[in-house]
């Protein structure tokens, strides 16, 4: 009976001991299965406020999961032209990109209106922050999560636009003909189609060329874009027409948020808005500076008085009710927006 339990005691440490030293490996297994691969493409340059914060996200969200997720930054379009990056966000081949509403157009048009459509909805930078920082930014979020399959986990800004042509373009009877890049949605198309331009649909990572080759006269962008594009080394003349806000909306693929655990959840989404809310800040600070840093490599501002804003803004009026007519909630999502100006 001794020997026995001697012999038992000896094979109970063992089996303990085996158990200890395998351990580490159970805890290296389950730690493998609860990291959560995060690819984040977009199409903005690199060097820009809106790529700078990204950069941030990336950094933030490795050291506070403490690994358990792997964010991955592929900027400036590394991974593929805006309309692949929605469609891989949507369908979860990447987990986030950036763009703005307007480009659930087609399918929830609701949503297009908080991204200036149709041009000159936004008054101001308040403006902007009343609307998507408020109730209609939430309720934009649930629709595309609804729609689509992405969240906006939070939204930032590439800013106002303006025009960049390579002739001068200073009022609308210079506008006239001119070949504008577009981005490939009919919102665009329509308003500088209204203002008779000659609206010219293109991916974001082909304007460069375009511009080289002829095939268009000009686009409208932020400065820094233009900068950060290098667009203005083909089109020197810059009109300061702020007839579009952009803001960005932070797509996140819903099913793959919603497999994350909670904390991890939680923290996606409160530190894109916490990164985002900087760059807002830090983007609307640094683009007079951007339009200095623009005439210093040659490029010209022509000015763009109120009276003349005023026509611009007249002509292209009638859009709030063709595109207000494309169903109920966009005409209400249209005066909700027009009502906090």
């Amino acid at each position: 009976m001794t020997i026995h339990k001697a012999r038992f005691a000896r094979r109970s440490v063992l089996q303990l001991g085996a158990a200890a030293l395998a351990t580490p490996t159970l805890m290296r297994s389950a730690w493998a299965q609860d990291k959560f691969v995060c690819k984040i493409a977009h199409s903005e340059a690199i060097g820009s406020p809106f790529t700078n914060a990204f950069d941030k996200w990336v950094a933030m969200l490795n050291e506070r999961s403490e690994g358990r997720i792997d964010a991955q930054h592929f900027p400036a379009s590394q991974l593929g032209g805006l309309a692949q990056l929605l469609e891989m966000s949507r369908i979860g081949t990447i987990q986030v990109t950036a763009a703005g509403p307007d480009s659930e157009e087609a399918i929830a048009p609701e949503i297009a209106a908080t991204a200036g459509a149709p041009g000159f909805i936004y008054k101001n930078e308040a403006h902007v922050d009343a609307v998507l920082q408020g109730d209609i930014g939430q309720e934009i979020s649930q629709i595309a999560r609804d729609k689509t399959g992405v969240e906006f986990i939070a939204y930032g800004e590439v800013g106002f636009r303006h025009l960049l042509t390579k002739d001068p373009v200073t009022d609308l009877d210079s506008l006239q003909g001119v070949k504008l890049r577009v981005p490939e949605v009919r919102i665009w198309v329509d308003f500088w189609k209204t203002l008779g331009a000659n609206p010219t649909p293109l991916p974001y990572s082909e304007q460069y060329s375009a511009l080289s080759t002829g095939v268009i006269d000009g686009l409208d962008s932020d400065y820094f874009s233009v900068l950060g594009f290098k667009w203005h080394e083909q089109a020197k003349n810059i009109l300061p027409t702020y007839h579009w806000f952009l803001p960005k909306a932070i797509r996140m693929n819903a099913a793959w948020l919603d497999r994350l655990p909670a904390d991890l959840q939680d923290l996606c989404r409160s530190s894109a808005q916490e990164v985002f809310a900087e760059q807002r800040s830090i983007n609307r600070a640094g683009a007079d500076q951007a339009l200095e840093d623009l005439k210093a490599v040659g490029c010209v501002v022509h000015p763009f008085p109120d009276d003349e804003k005023a026509k611009w803004e007249d002509k292209s009026a009638v859009l709030f009710e063709q595109f207000g007519a494309t169903s109920p909630e966009t005409a209400q999502m249209i005066a909700k927006i027009r009502a906090l100006g």
